[in-house]
Formats: C-alpha cells, structure tokens, sequence
C-alpha cells in the first residue's frame, strides 16, 4: 500500500540546529508514543543531531500528542533534569501543555527555557508566547496521498519536507 508522509527525522534536526545556533546546550524533549515512526524519528533526528555536536545525552519523558500528557511529561523533565534549557517537543499541543507547566515553575519562556513544537498547528499562535515549531505540510500531504490512492501508485512513497518556523519561544 503507497503511503506519503513528512520529514519527521529532518524536522528534528532542524530543532537541535536552532537550539545549537542560539546557545542551547540542556536540551531535553518530550517524545511521542515510542511505537509510532514518525514519534520515534523525530526524536532521533534531534538526538542524533545534538550528539554529533558533542551535546550532552538527552533526558526524554513521552507523551501522547495531549495537552495534559505535555505538562505531565514536562513536569517530570522538571524533576529529572532541573538544568535544562531547551525542549523539544513532538507535537504542539504537548508543547502547549510543556509551556503551561514551565510558567507554573516559575520558568520564563524563551528566556529560561526555549521551547520547539512540531506541526504547526493552530494551537501554535496562540500560546503564549507564540511557538516555534516544525511546520508539516498537512494539506499537501493530504493531497499526495489522495493521489496516491486514487492512481494506485505503488514504490512511490513520497516523503514531504518540513520546515522551522521561527516565533516567540524559542
């Protein structure tokens, strides 16, 4: 069965290079579920990212894609990693949650602790502060893998880009 999907392994190393490039060395994340792909690669292409620049490992706590397991996963990052200066989180509704979390442990955002999304989504302008985050194409996605089911195309499996979009918590 044909499949599109995005650049999840890029998306996160666009992270790990904007946190690098602003000064952020405690980078932590908050990982989807470990059994989704694209959960795991996102995470991948940050750690492998950060490791090849010498960073040091890199604390992570799971979520679920909610809100509620955002702050809870950053609540125990907290805890785990008290240092830390950045995180990079796997969809923006955790971040969301991630961000709320911050603000009740007194912890400034970006000035204290930067913090990266991945989607794009809504949610994302309207945090506050604005998030950075990785933007997926959703809608050409959609539109690809339409094309793909409606042609039947096999062996092409088209893999999207993604891209940083730069705001206010990071």
């Amino acid at each position: 069965m044909p499949f599109a999907d995005v650049d999840n392994l890029d998306g996160g190393r666009q992270a790990a290079e904007h946190f690098l490039l602003t000064g952020r060395r405690n980078v932590a994340a908050i990982g989807g579920p470990p059994s989704l792909p694209g959960a795991r690669d996102r995470l991948e292409g940050l750690v492998r990212t950060l490791q090849a620049a010498g960073a040091p490992d890199v604390p992570v706590a799971y979520g679920d894609f909610t809100a509620a397991s955002g702050t809870h996963a950053m609540q125990w990052l907290l805890r785990h990693a008290p240092g830390l200066d950045a995180v990079f989180v796997a969809s923006d509704l955790m971040a969301a949650g991630a961000i709320q979390a911050l603000r009740r442990a007194g912890r400034k955002v970006p000035a204290d602790v930067a913090v990266i999304g991945f989607d794009d989504a809504p949610v994302a302008r309207h945090t506050v502060p604005a998030l950075t985050t990785i933007r997926q194409p959703v809608e050409e996605l959609a539109t690809v893998a339409t094309r793909l089911l409606l042609t039947g195309a096999a062996g092409i499996d088209p893999v999207l880009p993604t891209e940083l979009v730069v705001r206010e918590s990071a």
